[in-house]
């Protein structure tokens, strides 16, 4: 019994430390003078071969079935750092967090999955704190130049990013025994590679600290990030995960505001936090849906 609970305390941390090193993206993308397309390319070069050295399970189950989750997951690697260069990390990360509103469309659709009354209330909740993000003008500052068309960048990621969740539940359903959605990683890492080669050369200069950056982006904001991802949800139920992970988007604006100084205004916070809520709340309810439909549920 102790061991189970030390096995529990210490994926649980696992999955926290992985929460932490994906918040820390904003502001290390912000913090090299590369551009977008070659911060994304190669911080996704080497993520995928850490991935491929550490992980075992990311060597095998390649199938044409990881493609489809992985030309998402590529797509939403590289509009996160375009949009992360344009705008400011707390609007990147809210809107590429409203991935759920988008789920309620594909989910019936490609996997077959019914709507529920709870989830269409936490849904507008998603979508009422998105409205937030266009209400008005931003100016523009340094560390967000482009603030309106970083928006929509970072909605299009939100959008593949439902594509990629969609994905990863298909791959669970029919890749057989074998887990496919590290595969699936590995994938979307080398097309993103592939993707922003031609926008990303030549490289007219590239200084020691855009190399550091690059290179904890692609070994520790993704590669150990994913490790620890994938050791952590072995021994954690899905709903502790899931509110374990929402530790991402709450911390991704406060390392942009402390290492650039980036302040979000009003609305975007507040519709940052109605997106997280609405999440979170999502979450119980489904767990909480789960457990009512399994036999012998009282």
């Amino acid at each position: 019994m102790q061991s189970a609970n030390r096995a529990g305390l210490t994926s649980r941390l696992l999955l926290i430390a992985a929460a932490l090193l994906f918040s820390t993206g904003g502001a290390a993308i912000k913090a090299t003078a590369l551009t977008a397309w070659q911060v994304a390319g190669f911080r996704s070069a080497v993520a995928a071969a850490v991935l491929l050295i550490a992980l075992p399970e990311t060597r095998s189950g390649w199938d044409w079935r990881v493609l489809p989750a992985g030309a998402a997951y590529a797509a939403t690697m590289v509009l996160f750092v375009l949009a992360n260069k344009l705008t400011t990390a707390a609007d990147t990360i809210f809107l590429q967090s409203t991935a759920p509103l988008y789920m309620l469309v594909l989910g019936p659709l490609l996997l077959h999955e019914p709507v529920r009354r709870a989830d269409l209330l936490c849904m507008a909740g998603v979508a009422t704190g998105m409205a937030f993000f266009f209400a008005g003008a931003q100016a523009s500052t340094i560390s967000a130049p482009d603030p309106l068309r970083g928006k929509l960048l970072a909605a299009c990621a939100g959008i593949c990013w439902a594509f990629t969740l969609a994905g990863f539940r298909w791959l669970g359903r029919n890749a057989g025994p074998r887990d496919s959605s590290m595969p699936a990683v590995v994938t979307g890492n080398l097309l993103a590679f592939a993707a922003c080669l031609p926008e990303a050369l030549p490289i007219t200069r590239m200084s020691p600290a855009d190399i550091s950056v690059v290179l904890y982006l692609g070994i520790f904001q993704v590669g150990i990030a994913y490790i620890c991802l994938a050791c952590g949800l072995r021994a954690v139920p899905a709903l502790t995960a899931s509110i374990l992970l929402l530790v991402e988007p709450a911390l991704n604006p406060v390392w942009a505001w402390m290492l650039h100084g980036e302040r979000p205004g009003a609305r975007p916070l507040l519709g940052g936090a109605l997106i997280l809520l609405s999440t979170f709340l999502a979450t119980l309810w489904q767990a909480r849906a789960k457990r009512t439909a399994e036999p012998g549920a009282v």
